[in-house]
């Protein structure tokens, strides 16, 4: 005889079930709750948001197949569903206070809930999942959660398997009486919206974990237990995170006598006796999104916001807070909604609509957008040149977006600057897609060969130009032969691009070939180089796994070099030391031999330097910048660069960079120029690198005319390089919850740019100055949520900052060795975070529990080498000396 209080028989003996077992003739009565908590990462779910349902659940055996016992139809049925808060709170901020479940839920939607549904369970598994067709998918859910903890066997291992989660990996691990199933959640086969940041630093880090624990008792199940954990975490702030928590608990109460089994010799026979309006669907969960009722039109959104995107205000928090908000609504617009706010829009107000339009990054915003722009209308040079910087600071581009830029480019176009743009634009996206598996996507592979049949034709400097930067952001191993060929026989500015396009690549991609070229141009083998091209060069093997011969005929190279190469070359070398970088350790070898290090080497004077220093230094991130500046020997500039680098133990992220270039100015001071420069024409300008993205340079003056008429009319004003919103963090999750409610997890930050740059020239004080301004503000918002349909439960979480960095250098060229002094400052930078929990039903009832944190950050001048700060005191030294008197 078998024990009455039985649900499930684990027999183990040959010939019967190898899954659960139920009695003939019995009703088993159980408890049943699902609970859900959402919170920040560490803190304890007592005091997090959420919600529990309970319910009774009466399960008995409708039919055992009489040629096989594994296989068995059971009937589940929901009774008296109760909603109610997850944790105790006050009356006052109970959401659910003197609501019935009738009222909550909605009577037709818990009638759908409370009906029951049928099982076919095969050594375990469920084959089959019987319901109602046209029921909620809400509810449906929540019962595929229940049907799903029913699924369970009896022996250890690992296999695919099929629930609400989709087709996962699950491991089962077998002890007496216990039976644990994990599932991979991660292997987990299931549609979802999902998408991330292109760079890893810039993302969300995420983890997923399911467990369910069977108890048993005398062979019998006594009680079920699943858990399962998200967690989100930025990946440059890990403070800024959240965490979901689902719980399902079965507890068996009684057991009781029940119907008898349905006679029939197929599963069908039994369904159709039992109600023919019963249907096999899959196990799967649905999708499932509830509707907002009162949410504001595209149109009235924007006018909410419209007054923070002005261009004057750019730079504020605010403007990126609402940058983001805007693109969140643009996403769940139908294009003729997004073409009515461009078409009314004044034009101050444009840029910045068509940034969020474009990086909102759905079919309907991209044909928008396109269908606004005319490439062919030259006066609306600055709309298509935002769009195109949008397109490429793009998060998750698709394959639409490379082909719609293609075609542009192979159109007509009015601007060469926005031809110019769209090819180097079209680079970055042929990486980012790479990056994601997609090189051998039809937009890509022709994408790519137009850009390299191109530049092998192109014949004028103009056009060799902008497919070296398209190169220099699409990164193709395929592409650097080309590179290798114009850097070493290309002239100027053409070589030196070539040169720095190499620098980006990784230094696993460059070769022995790679090698010996940048060795030849160094060491000026071949042909004469100027100074830049033969720095790159020395940069980009000293960073790549350098042998201990390159480090030594580099080292004794020096003093054989231009004298302020001499001392811009020792600066690097000292660099690499005092930051410990890879190749230090070969340089240390090296400086062990007293001709390579001496002191007639190691005291060239000079005005050339080369520093790196740390902006912060975290658990998370670091990140560290690097001021470079080379001169001619007539003290004019030649190069300026400065980076800015973020990076954890895995990834890393070019921030920024900011390169003033001058070349040819030696006649302006009636001075001689280095060798290799003779025949250079006058020329200055800037090239800016912003997220990994290699943005169209910008010329300040090109030839003698140009920069005299410059020079005379000149105001001091700064040029601007890149202004502008950028969605930076981009990261949407959609999970599935075992239980049967859908999350979602989406964090986005913003960032308000302007960056600008500029030269000027006193002939009369004999002095130049170059300026780069960098102003910045960021604001990240994350929402993590649980949507049941009748109750949401979720985090909503903020941080802005906004912050100012300069970069000024100063060069008295009166005497020689001539005075320069270069600044690094950092205004005070105000921090705010934001935190607040939340649960609310569709009547507008709500609780929220709200936190902040304010701080300043504390302004800062970046302290360079020693040599630089003496300097620097004789630079205002001597104007403080001269300030009084008119001779």
């Amino acid at each position: 005889l078998v024990s009455s209080k039985m649900l499930f028989v684990f027999a183990f003996q040959t010939g019967h079930t190898t899954g659960p077992s139920l009695n003939n003739d019995k009703l088993y009565k159980f408890a049943y709750s699902a609970e859900v908590y959402v919170d920040r990462v560490k803190a304890s779910l007592q005091k997090s948001a959420g919600y529990r349902i309970s319910s009774g659940v009466d399960v008995n055996l409708l039919w055992r197949n009489p040629d096989n016992d594994d296989d068995q139809l059971v009937k589940i049925t929901i009774k008296d569903v109760q909603v109610e808060n997850v944790n105790e709170r006050p009356a006052a901020k109970n959401i659910f206070k003197g609501k019935n479940t009738e009222k909550i839920i909605g009577k037709d939607y818990l009638e759908a809930l409370q009906r029951p549904i049928v099982v076919e369970l095969v050594r375990g598994k469920v084959k089959t999942f019987y319901s109602y067709q046209n029921e909620p998918g809400f509810t449906q859910n929540i019962k595929r959660g229940l049907a799903s903890l029913f699924q369970l066997q009896l022996h250890s291992g690992s296999s695919r398997e099929v629930d609400i989660s989709g087709k996962c990996n699950t491991t089962y691990h077998v002890r007496q009486d216990q039976v644990t199933k994990i599932k991979d959640l991660n292997s987990c086969e299931i549609e979802r919206k999902r998408f991330t940041s292109h760079n890893r630093i810039l993302d969300v880090g995420t983890k997923g974990t399911s467990a369910t624990v069977y108890v048993l008792e005398d062979s019998f199940i006594k009680s079920i237990k699943a858990e399962e954990n998200f967690v989100f975490v930025l990946n440059y702030r890990r403070k800024t995170g959240a965490k979901i928590v689902s719980k399902q608990r079965l507890e068996l109460k009684s057991v009781q006598a029940g119907m008898g089994l349905i006679a029939a010799k197929q599963v069908a026979g039994v369904i159709k006796t039992l109600d023919p309006n019963y249907v096999a669907i899959p196990l799967e969960a649905e999708p499932v999104k509830s509707e907002c009722k009162k949410c504001p039109s595209l149109s009235e959104h924007w006018q909410s916001i419209r007054e923070h995107m002005h261009p004057d205000k750019l730079s504020q928090p605010e403007a990126a807070k609402s940058f983001l908000s805007f693109i969140q609504n643009i996403r769940k617009a139908t294009k003729e909604e997004i073409l009515k706010i461009i078409r009314s829009e004044k034009q101050e107000f444009l840029p910045q609509v068509v940034d969020a339009v474009t990086s909102a990054q759905t079919p309907e915003s991209l044909e928008a957008v396109l269908e606004f722009l005319d490439f062919k209308d030259a006066s609306t040079f600055i709309l298509q040149e935002r769009f195109l910087y949008a397109c490429g600071f793009a998060s998750h581009p698709s394959e639409m977006l490379l082909k719609s830029l293609t075609e542009k480019f192979k159109g007509d176009v009015a601007k060469e600057e926005i031809r110019e743009t769209l090819v180097i634009v079209m680079g970055a996206l042929i990486r980012k897609l790479c990056d994601r598996d997609g090189c051998k996507l039809p937009a890509v592979v022709e994408a790519k060969r137009l850009i390299l049949n191109r530049l092998e034709k192109a014949s004028k400097d103009d056009n060799v130009q902008m497919y070296l930067l398209a190169l220099k952001n699409a990164l193709l191993p395929e592409g650097i032969p080309v590179l290798l060929k114009y850097a070493e026989s290309g002239e100027g500015p053409i070589s030196s691009l070539a040169a720095t396009a190499l620098q980006r690549y990784d230094p696993s991609f460059l070769t022995k070939e790679v090698k010996e070229t940048m060795n030849r141009i160094y060491h000026q083998t071949r042909k004469v180089h100027e100074k830049t091209v033969r720095t790159t060069a020395a940069a980009i093997i000293l960073n790549s796994n350098p042998s201990y011969m390159e480090v030594k005929n580099i080292l004794l190279s020096i003093g054989e070099l231009p004298m302020e190469m001499n001392k811009y070359m020792l600066s690097m070398i000292q660099d690499i030391l005092h930051f410990e970088l890879p190749s230090s350790k070969t340089i240390r070898q090296v400086l062990k031999d007293m001709r390579a290090h001496n002191y007639d080497r190691f005291s060239k004077t000079g005005s050339s330097s080369a520093y790196t220093g740390y902006i912060t230094r975290g658990p998370d991130v670091s990140s560290t910048y690097s001021l470079d500046i080379l001169y001619s020997g007539s003290g004019i500039l030649r190069r300026s660069n400065m980076n800015i680098h973020v990076f954890d133990r895995n990834a890393e992220l070019h921030a920024i960079q900011v390169v003033i270039e001058a070349q040819g100015l030696e006649s302006i001071i009636a001075a001689t120029p280095d060798e290799g420069e003779e025949n250079l024409d006058s020329f200055a300008g800037m090239s800016a690198i912003l997220f990994d993205f290699q943005l169209r340079p910008v010329t300040f003056f090109q030839g003698y005319g140009d920069l005299m008429s410059k020079m005379l009319s000149a105001t001091g004003d700064a040029m601007n390089v890149v202004k502008g919103l950028v969605l930076l963090t981009d990261f949407l999750q959609e999970i599935q919850l075992q239980s049967g409610p859908t999350a979602s997890a989406e964090f986005m930050g913003g960032l308000a740019i302007d960056i600008s740059g500029g030269m000027e020239f006193s002939l009369w004080y004999r002095e130049s100055k170059t300026n780069v301004k960098n102003r910045i503000a960021v604001f990240v918002a994350g929402n993590t949520e649980v949507d049941s349909f009748f109750v949401k439960t979720g985090m909503e979480t903020t941080l802005e900052a906004e912050t100012a960095l300069d970069f000024i250098s100063t060069v008295q060229f009166s005497q020689y060795p001539f005075l320069v002094c270069m600044q690094m400052d950092r205004v005070d930078s105000p921090f705010r975070t934001h935190m607040t929990k939340y649960e609310s039903l569709p009547s507008g009832r709500r609780y929220t529990a709200r936190r902040g944190k304010a701080a300043t950050l504390a302004g800062n001048e970046y302290p360079l080498h020693q040599e630089n700060s003496n300097m620097c005191k004789k630079v205002f030294g001597a104007k403080s000396d001269s300030a009084g008197s008119w001779f």
